[in-house]
């Protein structure tokens, strides 16, 4: 077996651009900063099949399509393609959704980890949510209240599972307590998020051109843009000129042709522009020329990569008031202007206040890169690979 002083291989099991599914921008970054650590010789990525083509490949990495999205065969072609490669260590991006939105393939795929240890393959586990905390039917994950309890009892027994890998990693402070309070975990560790570039200072002033609202996502469930749309409009009734509204990214899994609707819907309403899916070489374009970013979630599943991605760029953001979120995103060190969810007149104000007030929008934008590139990813995949070696030299003893 390697010993905590050999390179590693790692695998690493998650989505990848150019497929569009849950995680891929922060899958896609850890693996290309995996693949820089010197402890580190080879990383094999099990990545998702698309029909976008197939998974990105990184020096120093080697990519390995085995899963798809609400297939319930991952498990068993995960575990293939595992047996074939032979890791020392497999690690996996994870959020509850990641291997589908309907229950039987989300499920199995869930238990893979733990069907690793098992097998003795070491297993690590970067999970991004907990059942605990997502509303299941404002998620598009339950029609019904019955059907929501029984999803959150499943997503509790997952949780269970998932403790059952060798290390379970989460990115915000509390959900480590109610790891521990609630489920007696003693594997369960923070990791931070971590900061996808190593960035210069950005430039915090309004870009050239019309005053830009971003938002930023998968859209459908309870990520929607139509409470921002007439946000956007009351704005524009209220006199402010020169805005553009732009909505990037794609449908969520969950709610496809959600966007077309919104189109159609909202023609009247003028520069509303949809960019579709960002490829990640424009993300940085995206954001530097935003003036302010948005967040019209009526829920939430956990911290936001998106938040973390407006932070890199030092954008202004408007967050809604949902649950603990506002204490978990300023735990982080974030901070932003409130509005009450589904209220396109709160929204229209909160944005207001940043359009109107150059000061406190630069001091909000400089808060959130000082959150966001506090730690950048080179130095959070070093934590991960020293606690890889630690599960290693323990199952060598």
């Amino acid at each position: 077996m390697t010993t905590a002083t050999q390179a590693l291989r790692i695998g690493v099991v998650t989505a990848l651009p150019p497929g569009r599914n849950s995680l891929n921008e922060f899958g896609f970054h850890l693996v290309r900063h995996l693949a820089g650590v010197p402890e580190v010789s080879e990383v094999v990525v099990y990545a998702d099949e698309t029909d976008a083509g197939p998974p990105a490949t990184l020096p120093g990495t080697r990519s390995v399509g085995c899963w798809r999205f609400n297939s319930p065969a991952n498990l068993v072609r995960i575990l293939r393609a595992v047996r074939a490669t032979r890791p020392d260590v497999v690690l996996f991006n994870l959020q509850f959704a990641t291997f589908g939105d309907r229950r039987l393939p989300g499920a199995l795929g869930l238990l893979t980890p733990a069907v690793l240890r098992l097998l003795g393959v070491p297993s690590v586990v970067v999970l991004h949510n907990l059942a605990d905390n997502v509303d299941m039917r404002d998620a598009g994950f339950a029609g019904s209240r019955l059907a929501a309890w029984v999803m959150k009892t499943a997503g509790r027994v997952l949780t269970r599972a998932l403790l059952r890998s060798d290390l379970v990693a989460v990115t915000i402070p509390r959900y480590v307590e109610l790891l521990r309070d609630r489920y007696g975990a003693r594997n369960a560790l923070l990791a931070p998020h971590g900061s996808f570039e190593e960035l210069a200072v950005p430039s915090f002033d309004v870009p050239p051109g019309p005053r830009r609202i971003l938002a930023f996502g998968k859209w459908g469930t309870y990520k929607t843009v139509d409470v921002l749309v007439e946000a956007y409009r009351l704005l524009l009734q209220r006199g402010y000129e020169d805005l553009e509204l732009v909505i990037a990214g794609s449908d969520s899994p969950n709610s496809p042709g959600y966007l077309d609707e919104v189109a159609r819907r909202y023609a009247d309403v003028p520069n509303v522009v949809q960019t579709g899916y960002v490829a990640e070489d424009d993300v940085a374009g995206l954001f530097r020329s935003a003036t302010v970013v948005a967040f019209p979630y009526t829920s939430t599943t956990g911290s936001s990569g998106v938040l973390h991605q407006a932070g890199e760029y030092g954008r202004a953001v408007a967050l809604p008031r949902i649950g603990d979120f506002v204490e978990i995103i300023e735990e982080e060190g974030f901070l932003g202007t409130y509005f009450e969810p589904g209220d396109a007149a709160s929204l229209a104000d909160s944005l207001a206040l940043m359009i109107d007030d150059p000061e406190l929008r630069t001091d909000l934008g400089r808060r959130n890169f000082a959150a966001a590139t506090g730690i950048p990813m080179s130095e959070v995949v070093e934590w991960h690979v020293m606690h890889m070696q630690r599960v290693l030299a323990g199952r060598s003893r």
